[in-house]
């Protein structure tokens, strides 16, 4: 199926299981029974909660099974699962023993695109392990630049059926796509798409880092126009070898240095294309300065080129890429500057919960005194720690399985001071905070990039990240 292409199917009386209630599977619900199937909702959980969102749905005429989401309905035709569930539950394998297909939010979006009489728009799919939402929203931002109808939904948290069923007729989306979305999107076929990195993660899910690597791979499937990859992450070009492309579609790589023919990359910092131009063998187009991206970190660089990639390949001109990156405002907790205290900067990257995402912000800086430590999630530190110990002034631990990072620092950078906090309570930031203040020195960053999820002591990361601002902030106004 092309990527222009429409599929119908005919829901009346259609017999459709969905998997899970919550953002995915509501939606899901609610809009196949609009068109006329017979819907039933299963769902693990059984609280006050889920008996309340099963309370709206079966007012509606729809039949939810809560505290039972292992057993197959009988006379099932489709199963339609929210994207966590994993591939190994009893239900799946039962639907894979009756022949029973499987979609996901966004294959069930994929096929009700246009399905209200509204012009079906083209998809510019993101993934990858790091860095997803920050380039779907630069995306977005130049394809607004652009003059472009556009949004930025998927795995960023708006839902992709709302988009696709919504009023508003959209020229294009700009699509962040989990690997676990990706699993259960067999038809999926984007106009163009990217994957930004590859890194060990979520592999309780996927089983090996081969399937995590090929779900990923799926997004070039069917690509029309541009399989965009990084130069410096082979195995991303090696999934675009791997994919079954519609003729015409084009290999385009990224990359922080001077870019070859059919890549985009830097030169005397300035971002340029030699890939959407008339000769590439000997031209190239200025697209945007270094400086006009926010913040001008070299992987937030890459985000960036890799977002121009794709607006390029969607027929944005240069001045649209210059002009939405230099509109284009992070989200919190993503690299955030908090403030300078005497002449030491504090960067609030909460959001790096993992080793790819903390490499990538280490790297940014040449003299840290790093914030670290959570839920290691299965994760080893000694890479990590080896490529950044020449610039570390020192280290905070703090939470769960902070012994895990200090056992690969004692290993790989014995002359890093380390400050071990074992306090787990609501003032251990403000204490880390005050620790590293302690070792830091001017002309230093004091980095929050806890390489670890947050729930053993916050909420989620946007916590941590609040409790990080909050304490350097409080530090700041005592300085001033």
């Amino acid at each position: 199926m092309g990527s222009q292409e429409v599929s119908t199917v005919d829901w009346q009386g259609k017999h459709v299981t969905v998997a899970g209630l919550g953002v995915s599977g509501i939606p899901a619900a609610r809009a196949l029974h609009e068109r006329g199937a017979l819907v039933t909702v299963v769902n693990d959980g059984n609280d006050e909660r889920a008996r309340a969102q099963a309370a709206e749905l079966e007012a509606l005429g729809i039949t939810v099974r809560l505290g039972d989401g292992a057993t197959l309905p009988p006379s099932t035709e489709l199963v339609v699962t929210a994207p966590g569930w994993q591939p190994d539950k009893p239900l799946f394998l039962a639907a894979a023993e009756a022949g029973v297909p499987v979609w996901g939010d966004v294959e069930l979006a994929w096929r009700l695109r246009g399905d209200n009489g509204k012009k079906a728009a083209p998809w510019l799919a993101v993934t990858g392990t790091n860095g997803k939402t920050t380039t779907v929203r630069m995306l977005a931002s130049i394809l607004e630049a652009a003059g472009l109808r556009t949004a930025a939904v998927g795995n960023i948290g708006v839902s992709l059926l709302d988009a696709v069923l919504g009023e508003t007729e959209y020229d294009v989306l700009a699509v962040e796509l989990s690997s676990y979305q990706l699993h259960w999107a067999p038809s999926l076929r984007a106009h163009s798409a990217t994957v930004l990195n590859l890194a060990p993660d979520h592999l309780d899910w996927h089983g090996s880092m081969e399937a995590y690597a090929a779900d990923k791979g799926r997004v070039y499937e069917g690509n029309t126009v541009a399989c965009v990859y990084n130069v410096a992450d082979p195995a991303t070009e090696d999934l675009v070898r791997e994919a079954d492309v519609e003729e015409g579609c084009r290999a385009i790589g990224f990359t922080l240095g001077a870019p070859g023919p059919s890549q985009l990359g830097v030169v005397d910092g300035i971002l340029v294309d030699r890939a959407f131009v008339a000769n590439r063998q000997k031209q190239a187009q200025e697209l945007a300065e270094v400086t006009d991206v926010n913040p001008p970190a070299p992987h937030n660089i890459a985000n960036a080129l890799a977002a121009a990639a794709l607006a390029r390949a969607f027929g944005v001109e240069p001045a649209a890429v210059r002009d939405g990156l230099r509109a284009f405002r992070p989200d919190a907790h993503r690299i955030e500057h908090v403030a300078d205290i005497g002449e030491v900067a504090y960067v609030d990257d909460s959001k790096a919960t993992n080793t790819h995402a903390t490499e990538a912000s280490l790297a940014a800086y040449d003299s840290i005194v790093w914030i670290a430590g959570g839920l290691a999630k299965g994760a080893t530190f000694d890479e990590l720690v080896t490529g950044a110990a020449k610039r570390l002034r020192g280290v905070v631990l703090m939470g769960a399985d902070r012994a895990l990072i200090h056992e690969a620092l004692t290993r790989h950078a014995p002359e890093v001071p380390v400050v071990d906090l074992e306090r787990t309570d609501t003032g251990a930031m403000s204490e880390a905070v005050a620790r590293a203040a302690e070792l830091a020195r001017p002309g230093d960053t004091v980095l929050l990039a806890p390489a670890c999820a947050s729930m053993d002591m916050f909420t989620n990361y946007n916590k941590r990240g609040e409790a990080f601002a909050d304490a350097v902030r409080a530090r700041a106004d005592e300085s001033a």
